[in-house]
């Protein structure tokens, strides 16, 4: 029991005794500490109601893409669905998403009742990216206006502070503590905290774009955006459990412990309940409008793993990510060393790699289920270890610096082997229509003598100068 002080005033000559005055104790805040399972049991509800509602909606919105005529027609090169499809399904887990967000304001009891809740500028950017998808599906909107709405959301973040200080775990050691003076020119001084802050906010805008774009590409078998972005979110649910219950919260409703658990399970729930509408054979696509939005949660849920300068939490949530990132890098080196548009579509992505090798949609999109599972774990446990200071952050930064070397190196080879089969399968016809039958004889011997695009492949390395 806490005992009060008192405090009494020296008494004066000839007058009355000083009364007794108490003074109130200071009460010195006590930090909270959560365990994981009360947290998860607590935020249960919002899984429930983003997998309910997007369940339900998805069929009806299917409807409302067929009204419209918002539908996706097979083609003879990348489309090779056998009758149109619906688009909008992403309108369906928007609805799943925001459904849970509000429930989380006025439903969550337990611990996550005392934790604060989803920030506006989330919201903002949630509505940003979904209106920007939908007015891509529906009026196929020019790129530099999806551009323009990426930023908009990403701008939403940064008023707010979300991710600003993404960047600072790695650049302390250069330039110390968020308060030192590193450049004072009269009126204008320059801390390390204005580098943190600058950094931030450029890796937000980097981090959206790229982010949402890079579930926009995989999106291309049936059930791989949101089956992926399912195992994604469960991995980081785990990362976002380990650190609200390491850490002692000394204000629940200034942290943001809770909204990346909310954000986690509102992301798992709706995608969840989309997949059995769009996994193979599928009847409603996700269409710009998801894929975008999809991108969009699972990059806030990066960026807010760094809340306190974590920025080794961000790393593992980017080798986590490590799928999109893999499938963006390789279509940005194959398409500048073809020398054609960025958003120039072709049929080599992973996916499609995956489906030519393994003979079927169903096998591909499986087989990089279980890689994105592998890499889950793979970051999962780089986080668990630094979260609890098992290992050196060091070793974060090492890991994830040598596994997205090692899929620059892989895109690169890849898109060298595929210029080089290119130059091959051209070189018989270069005498143009003249070579007549003399270049089709050889473009036939050439094909029986390198039956498969790997064989040319590693023929025209051997023949052709590297470029």
């Amino acid at each position: 029991m806490n005992e009060v002080a008192v405090a009494q005033l020296p008494p004066v000559p000839g007058s009355a005794p000083t009364p007794i005055i108490p003074i109130a104790p200071v009460e010195t805040p006590v930090p909270h500490l959560y365990g994981m399972g009360e947290l998860l049991n607590g935020y249960l509800i919002v899984f429930i109601v983003a997998f309910l509602v997007t369940l339900i909606a998805t069929p009806f919105v299917r409807k409302l893409a067929i009204a419209m005529d918002i539908i996706d027609r097979p083609d003879q090169a990348r489309k090779e669905h056998k009758y149109p499809i619906a688009y909008l399904g992403g309108l369906a887990v928007f609805f799943g998403v925001f459904a849970a967000i509000a429930c989380s304001f006025v439903v969550v009891d337990g611990p996550g009742g005392e934790l604060g809740p989803v920030p506006l500028s989330i919201i903002i950017g949630i509505f940003a990216i979904t209106f920007t998808g939908l007015a891509d599906d529906v009026w196929g909107w020019d790129p530099r206006l999806k551009i323009m709405g990426q930023l908009i959301a990403a701008a939403a973040l940064a008023l707010e502070d979300i991710g600003t200080r993404v960047a600072e775990g790695a650049l302390l050691p250069l330039f110390g503590e968020p308060t030192t003076v590193l450049a004072n020119l009269g009126p204008l001084v320059l801390n390390s905290g204005d580098i943190y802050y600058w950094s931030g906010t450029a890796l937000i805008a980097v981090f959206v774009l790229g982010g949402c774009n890079a579930m926009n590409l995989i999106d291309g078998l049936d059930g791989l955006c949101s089956g992926i972005a399912g195992i994604m979110a469960s991995a980081l649910l785990v990362l976002a459990l380990l650190l609200a219950s390491s850490t002692a919260i000394v204000d629940p409703f200034e942290s943001l412990a809770g909204v990346r658990i909310v954000l986690c399970l509102a992301l798992l729930g709706a995608v969840l309940g989309f997949l059995p509408w769009n996994f193979n054979p599928a009847v409603i696509f996700l269409g710009d409008c998801g894929s975008l939005l999809i991108g969009y949660l699972v990059v806030v849920i990066i960026l807010l793993l760094g809340e306190q300068g974590q920025t080794h939490l961000v790393f593992a949530g980017l080798i986590i990510f490590s799928i999109p990132i893999m499938d963006t890098s390789l279509a940005i080196l194959r398409r500048k060393l073809a020398g054609v548009a960025m958003s120039q579509a072709d049929a080599n992505h992973i996916h499609h790699l995956a489906k030519r090798a393994l003979g079927g949609v169903k096998k591909a999109v499986l087989a990089l289920y279980g890689l994105a599972f592998m890499f889950g774990v793979l970051g999962v446990l780089l986080g668990a270890l630094a979260i609890e200071q098992i290992v050196r952050l060091r070793i974060v930064y090492v890991a994830a610096i040598v596994l997205f070397a090692a899929i620059a190196a892989v895109s690169l080879k890849t898109a060298l082997r595929n210029r080089w089969a290119a130059q091959l399968g051209a070189s018989p016809g270069a005498g143009g229509e003249d070579a007549g039958a003399g270049g089709a004889g050889q473009a036939g011997a050439q094909a029986a003598k390198y039956p498969t695009a790997s064989a040319r492949a590693e023929h025209a390395e051997s023949t052709t100068k590297t470029p």
